[in-house]
């Protein structure tokens, strides 16, 4: 080796996307799938699919219990992905024993704690609030 050091490409520029329907969070998962495609170095697969599954289920959790919109900002740190969902409900998520034979669900906070490095809720002025999920890459 002659001493020169290869960097990695600079991070990508966080990446937005705002719902405010069902069709919404399959774009918030397209969103998130060429995020973690294009970052430099790749995350590990199995992380990306654990990334991709949180923000779908944030997504998911601001239309149904957060006051039916939501905004996704997807960003990136060298060991790090964090997606931070903001809703306009101030009421912090709260678990539920998840239903096994009704389909009610309540397996979506769950996940999110389960498959998250450092997770944390940030009230909003006002009303509403920001989840910061944060997994390794």
């Amino acid at each position: 080796m002659n001493g020169t050091k290869i960097g990695s490409a600079p991070h990508p520029v966080p990446t937005v996307v705002r719902g405010e329907s069902p069709d919404s969070v399959h774009r918030a998962r397209e969103a998130t799938r060429a995020f973690t495609d294009n970052l430099t170095p790749a995350p590990d697969p199995e992380r990306a699919d654990a990334f991709l599954l949180v923000v779908s289920e944030l997504a998911t959790n601001a239309l149904r219990h957060g006051g039916g919109r939501y905004t996704l900002r997807l960003s990136v740190g060298p060991d790090t992905m964090t997606a931070a969902v903001s809703d306009l409900s101030s009421a912090a998520p709260r678990e539920r024993t998840p239903d096994l034979h009704g389909g009610s669900g309540g397996f979506g906070w769950h996940m999110i704690r389960h498959l998250t490095s450092h997770l944390t809720i940030t009230p909003a002025p006002g009303t509403g609030k920001t989840i910061h999920a944060q997994l390794s890459r």
